[in-house]
């Protein structure tokens, strides 16, 4: 199980610092900082914390996981296209300032992690509640970027 968790720890922390790389210059960004952005927005320090506990928490799911997955060839499958839509986030949305191809991206990794939650709760029982960080925080970065796209 440790190693299982440290592998994960380090693919999973590895696509945030991949995905910071699009945001060396910091955020907020000038062009960030103008954008007109939801009332709910949380302080740009919550963004990290974030982040980090949802990607030890979501280490530890795919974890438990791992062993337990019947169809091994669909998790890995589904684990690397959730990995690409994360890591691919920030460049669309940060650099390239694609505010609507960064919605679709970030919808479509929301429907991807519901669907880890969905699918594998008959498998993981009480343990599928390690991925519910993940999907709430995306419900919001999801409303957060959509509200930017709608009010901008």
């Amino acid at each position: 199980m440790i190693y299982r968790l440290l592998l994960f720890l380090l693919i999973n922390f590895g696509a945030l610092a991949i995905g910071s790389i699009f945001t060396s210059k910091g955020v907020p960004s000038e062009w960030y900082a103008g954008l007109n952005k939801a009332p709910w927005t949380p302080p740009g320090w919550t963004f990290g914390l974030a982040w980090s506990t949802i990607m030890i928490c979501f280490s530890f799911y795919m974890a438990y996981l791992w062993p337990k997955a019947e169809n091994r060839n669909l998790l890995i499958l589904l684990f690397a296209l959730q990995w690409i839509l994360n890591v691919s986030w920030n460049p669309t949305f940060f650099y390239f300032h694609f505010v609507l191809a960064g919605l679709l991206v970030i919808l479509l990794l929301t429907l991807l992690t519901s669907f880890f939650l969905l699918y594998y709760t008959s498998t993981l029982k009480w343990k599928s509640l390690f991925i519910l960080p993940y999907v709430l925080w995306l419900l919001v970065a999801t409303s957060l970027n959509a509200y930017i796209l709608l009010k901008n």
